[in-house]
């Protein structure tokens, strides 16, 4: 008696299964929300304690597609572009349109001495640069501190020990 192996007739179609998760993923990650992985580059320091500067780079965008506010002591930068191409093939009778939007949406917190009434925004080759200058804070003023020469010096305090 011969042994007849048995072959599994739905074994292609996990191979087809897998080719077509692969291909939802890769347009579902394109037009789905940012993520970290294609969220705009921010840089964001402070220039000799005296402001705080934002650099997003954006290429890409225009400053029309960028829209910046400070609310609560928040800075938001929001940004959405648009692209579409459209193709028409006459010979082919093909039309083809493609199109792609791409939005980011970012928040920084600003510190308590900023100064939101004087912020500042330039655009230049694909960069944002963002500057909110810090409020003047009062000079610090020494304090002397005594030697004690009050009332009870020399004396115990009440409640304490005298050795």
């Amino acid at each position: 008696m011969a042994i007849t192996r048995w072959n599994d007739p739905f074994r292609g179609l996990s191979t087809v299964h897998r080719e077509l998760d692969d291909i939802f993923s890769s347009f579902l990650n394109q037009s789905a929300a940012p993520t970290a992985d294609n969220l705009p580059t921010m840089d964001v320091y402070t220039e000799d304690d005296k402001q705080l500067v934002a650099e997003v780079h954006l290429p890409g965008f225009s400053p029309e597609d960028i829209e910046l506010r400070v609310r609560d002591n928040v800075l938001e930068i929001r940004g959405e572009r648009e692209e579409r191409i459209e193709d028409e093939n006459r010979r082919q009778r093909n039309y083809v349109v493609r199109q792609s939007v791409q939005s980011f949406f970012r928040r920084i917190v600003l510190p308590n001495n900023a100064d939101a009434d004087r912020v500042q925004a330039d655009f230049d080759n694909g960069t944002l640069r963002v500057v909110v200058p810090f409020a003047s804070q009062p000079e610090s003023k020494q304090i002397s501190i005594g030697t004690g020469g009050g009332n009870n010096s020399g004396r115990a305090r009440k409640g304490t020990r005298n050795e």
